[in-house]
């Protein structure tokens, strides 16, 4: 039996296959006699049915199981035996070549590269380092006074994180458009449910008054027939109430869990809490930096079919993202196009990552795996409940196992790579402005 392996491509393959007929022939005749003994036909005993009609009855499906299933196993006995790494499905075909003793077939594959890491010693990362102060701890708190605030009406003219009641109407260019008018609309003047222009624009006015100028939609608004545009408005303001935020005091405190009201508890709590999410902003800033690191030092080219596999996944994602919250994906223009490239970059760096696991032994242990499920647990009124609830599934054990490899590749990294220390604030670090 020839069998020849032809490069077609940096990835691409062909493996030339020949098929015994005499061989192949002796097989359909087994199956046959083995369905003949279970073949069930009027006018014959179960077993009893002639062989020459079960052949007229099975013979050309029993024909082409046979002729796959050869296919199929001498494919894999040949790449196993050259060891070769098939990545997908490979495609066969008929080759016209066949003649009275082999039948001849194609198969076209993609095989997966050959990966080396690059130099990570002259590539540098920042690692923010932060420290939590009061100002921090105060900002939070009336933060949280903010989201506690009740509301009482007063005369003077609005101001900022003043809650106000208006009517408006909106026009373009002197028509009416979707969501341009409504009446009795409540909204916070400064906490970004409208525009910012439009918001501003309430500063200043009284109960009864009224009031019209120009906003700007920005370009990228979520509303295309209205984006970039200048909508005039007319605003009638109805109601004006200030903000009465608590007093941090012990009642204060126990509200948020403080049991014995104390309140230099509520403010360690809090530190501890911000200390915890600056904690985890700079694991992902280092992942995120380690990981194009990465990329950026391995070239390696990538099969075919798993990006389209990861492209039909993603969108599958984003059908199914989309249709969570109501929305027709159909109706939706999803096209392969939109995930090309993050479909690319993830498989990209998941080749990458895998190579660098199995090179360094870097297998996630079921004290890590732990870990990982026990720091998002964390985040929840009942932690032990969501640990077992990913005990008791395999595929969300695999999801915290994966966690874990990565945190294992992004250590490895870390002792490859240069880090430097960055100070920065907390609200740098979080993005807050």
């Amino acid at each position: 039996m020839e069998l020849n392996i032809e490069k077609l491509g940096a990835l691409e393959r062909r493996l030339d296959i020949n098929i015994s007929i005499e061989k192949l022939q002796a097989e359909v005749e087994n199956r046959i006699k083995k369905l003949a003994k279970t073949t069930k036909l009027h006018g014959f005993r179960p077993g009893k049915v002639p062989l020459k009609m079960v052949s007229q009855m099975y013979g050309a499906q029993v024909q082409q199981d046979v002729l796959n299933d050869a296919v199929h196993k001498q494919f894999v006995d040949t790449i196993k035996e050259l060891n070769v790494k098939v990545a997908g499905y490979p495609k066969f075909e008929a080759k016209p070549g066949s003649n009275e003793a082999f039948y001849s077939f194609s198969a076209t594959f993609e095989i997966y590269p050959e990966i080396v890491i690059g130099d990570l010693s002259q590539r540098n990362i920042e690692k923010p380092n932060v420290k939590i102060v009061d100002a921090d701890i105060d900002k939070t708190l009336n933060m949280i006074r903010k989201q506690r605030a009740k509301y009482e009406p007063v005369s003077r003219p609005t101001k900022k994180n003043d809650r106000v009641r208006i009517d408006y109407t909106g026009t373009i260019d002197g028509a009416d458009f979707e969501g341009g008018a409504a009446s009795d609309v409540q909204l916070i003047i400064g906490d970004g449910k409208f525009i910012k222009d439009f918001e501003d624009s309430l500063v200043g006015m009284g109960v009864g008054n009224h009031k019209s100028f120009d906003v700007v939609f920005p370009e990228d608004y979520h509303g295309k027939e209205v984006a970039g545009k200048i909508a005039t408005f007319e605003v009638k303001l109805k109601e004006i109430e200030e903000p009465i935020l608590p007093t941090v005091d012990a009642d204060f405190a126990k509200l948020l869990g403080v049991s014995d009201g104390n309140i230099k508890k509520l403010h360690e709590g809090i530190q501890q809490d911000l200390q915890r999410e600056a904690s985890k902003r700079i694991k992902a800033r280092l992942k995120e930096q380690v990981m194009q690191s990465l990329l950026d030092v391995t070239q390696i080219a990538v099969p075919h079919v798993l990006i389209n596999q990861e492209i039909e996944r993603l969108m599958q994602n984003a059908k199914n993202n989309l249709e969570s919250r109501g929305i027709n994906a159909n109706e939706l223009s999803l096209t392969p196009d939109l995930f090309k490239d993050k479909a690319e970059y993830r498989v990209k760096l998941g080749l990458i990552l895998a190579e660098i696991v199995r090179t360094h032994a870097l297998k996630a242990t079921p004290e890590q795996i732990r870990s990982v499920i026990e720091d998002v647990a964390h985040s929840y009124d009942n932690p032990e409940q969501v640990i077992k609830w990913h005990y008791a599934s395999s595929e969300r054990l695999q999801e915290a196992e994966s966690l874990a490899l990565e945190d294992n590749v992004v250590n490895w990294t870390l002792d490859k790579i240069n880090v430097v220390d960055k100070a920065v604030t907390f609200d740098e670090l979080m993005g807050i402005s």
